[in-house]
């Protein structure tokens, strides 16, 4: 299930059986921040709303209802296109996290997205046909990828390590299948909430480990040509939002010149030899 089917569960689930005429304005706000406390990100609760308040614009159109009653509604309104990167201490926290935490199979989908950079929705529908361990690399579909073409994604030790362990190779079609329903996940909101609070990271969204694996690729000194080929951007303007680490990854090169360069220089001038 995608983002948008999971828009349109959620909002059915809630309102989906109720007349028009009884969906009230504090139940919509009490709807739009329990969101939050699922694990899904401002921007996604935000779509929610947006959605109810464009129906019932048409209903009062229509004259089906005299008000509607999502209007005005505040909106959480957080850039959604923040990054956030983990500095090492922190790392290692979530490290720590998905190599012990009980949930194995949404410990392993989060290190495959950090390992990969892959989207979230591309790695729920990735398949096993679509995995080639020979060449080391991951097709993914045109049909599941937001450029809409496909791309292939290399899978390094870390990844291939991930699926040496899921153990749905030759038994599923899918990489990530629940044991319990032998079915393909199709979110981990819930889960990662609770991973990433128990790694005393409450503000790490599942987006951001695409963001984190970016970093490593650029602070590896990777060009921005490269990343934008790995993370499958169809818009180059797109990868120029993690031009600054460049920056930074030169920065930090050139301070280690100047750290050689200041530890031949003399301590004191009084060190200088004097000239005849």
């Amino acid at each position: 299930m995608g983002p948008t089917r999971g828009l349109y569960r959620r909002l059915s689930e809630k309102f989906g059986s109720r007349r028009i005429s009884e969906i009230k304005r504090q139940e919509l706000q009490t709807f739009h921040a329990a969101l939050l406390d699922e694990g899904l990100a401002p921007a996604t609760a935000d779509h929610h709303i947006k959605l109810v308040r464009q129906a019932l614009n048409l209903a009062v159109e229509w004259e089906l209802l005299e008000k509607n009653p999502a209007a005005g509604i505040r909106l959480f309104n957080r850039d959604n296109r923040v990054e956030r990167y983990l500095k090492g201490e922190q790392l290692d926290q979530l490290m720590a996290v998905l190599r012990t935490d009980e949930n194995r199979a949404v410990c392993r989908i989060a290190m495959f997205l950090l390992s990969t950079g892959c989207r979230l929705n591309e790695a729920l529908r990735a398949e096993w046909a679509q995995i080639d361990r020979q060449t080391r690399t991951w097709r993914v579909p045109a049909s599941n990828s937001t450029s809409k073409r496909v791309r292939a994604v290399p899978l390094n030790d870390s990844a291939i390590e991930v699926l040496d362990q899921v153990g749905t190779e030759g038994v599923h079609v899918n990489l990530f299948v629940n044991s319990e329903t032998g079915k393909r996940y199709t979110t981990i909101h819930k889960v990662w909430g609770r991973l990433r609070k128990k790694a005393g990271l409450p503000w790490l969204r599942i987006h951001d480990l695409r963001h984190q694996f970016a970093s490593f690729l650029v602070n590896s000194g990777r060009t921005l040509c490269e990343v934008q080929q790995i993370l499958g951007h169809s818009d180059p303007s797109v990868t120029q939002r993690y031009a600054h680490l460049s920056t930074e990854s030169l920065q930090d090169a050139a301070n280690s010149a100047s750290v050689l360069i200041q530890g031949a220089m003399p301590a004191t001038p009084s060190s200088v030899p004097a000239t005849a």
